[in-house]
């Protein structure tokens, strides 16, 4: 799948990737570098950071490796400052750092744990967008956003709800931006992935028959991987796309279908 973003030429293009150092937002990066971008990745685990870095390197191109924290307004703004700063601009931001919760019965889910997941997944993507959208703004060159939901957003989550909540709010996020940003050549889109191995749901990969069941329901017969969104990271990150905005791309091996 990296291989196939190469057919993408982002040369000269900066692409931000929030969780960049790990599972879904790793295999966009990958996609982006592969194409040529210099690219941003934004995480807070610095052991993964510098991996995820060596991966990145490895296929060749400009890394710039930030701790950022996305649920801190102040760290957010001064991340993308620098990224201008040491990479000149910015033309793609894909929202992606989130959070998951360990399902419980709704009734027992406390206020605690939903502000704490909403911190991250909802006030952290906004601060991100926010950020990047002045940026795009400024410049006037166009730009592409992507925000990054989950299958939760479109089926009942049960024992989820938080996420399921926070993961909806990314798609009228990303609806309202389509529209609004329109006028200054900047696409707005989702991605919606299925059931994929990362570290995240790795939890969910132990139970056996959860994974029989969920890996049965898929169409492709397996659960996603990372690099299987690395094309389409460079996709979304191709300037020559600029008819494409507002849309809500499910990549989940026909899970949502069956």
């Amino acid at each position: 799948m990296v291989d196939a973003a190469v057919r993408t030429d982002l040369s000269g293009r900066v692409a931000v990737i929030t969780g960049g150092n790990g599972g879904i937002g790793l295999g966009l990066a990958k996609g982006c570098a592969a194409a040529g971008a210099a690219v941003a990745i934004w995480g807070r685990n610095s052991e993964k950071l510098e991996k995820a870095t060596a991966e990145l390197k490895g296929l060749g191109g400009t890394v710039l490796t930030q701790q950022v924290d996305v649920s801190d307004e102040a760290q957010v703004d001064e991340a993308m400052a620098q990224v201008v700063t040491d990479l000149g601009r910015v033309d793609s931001v894909f929202a992606n750092a989130g959070v998951g919760a360990i399902p419980k019965p709704f009734i027992e889910q406390t206020t605690d744990e939903w502000k704490a997941l909403q911190k991250v997944n909802c006030d952290g993507v906004f601060f991100t967008l926010r950020a990047a959208a002045r940026v795009l703004i400024e410049q006037g060159e166009g730009g592409s956003l992507v925000g990054v939901s989950s299958v939760s957003a479109i089926h009942g989550a049960a024992m989820s709800q938080s996420y399921a909540a926070s993961k909806i709010s990314v798609l009228a996020i990303m609806r309202a931006l389509a529209v609004e940003l329109a006028r200054y050549n900047v696409r707005c889109n989702s991605i919606i992935p299925g059931w994929t191995e990362t570290e995240m749901t790795e939890p969910a990969r132990e139970y056996d028959r959860f994974l029989t069941a969920t890996t049965a329901r898929t169409p492709i017969r397996r659960w996603g991987v990372p690099d299987d969104f690395a094309a389409l990271g460079a996709y979304l990150a191709d300037p020559s796309i600029i008819f494409h905005t507002g849309d809500e791309i499910v990549l989940d091996g026909g899970y949502t279908r069956f």
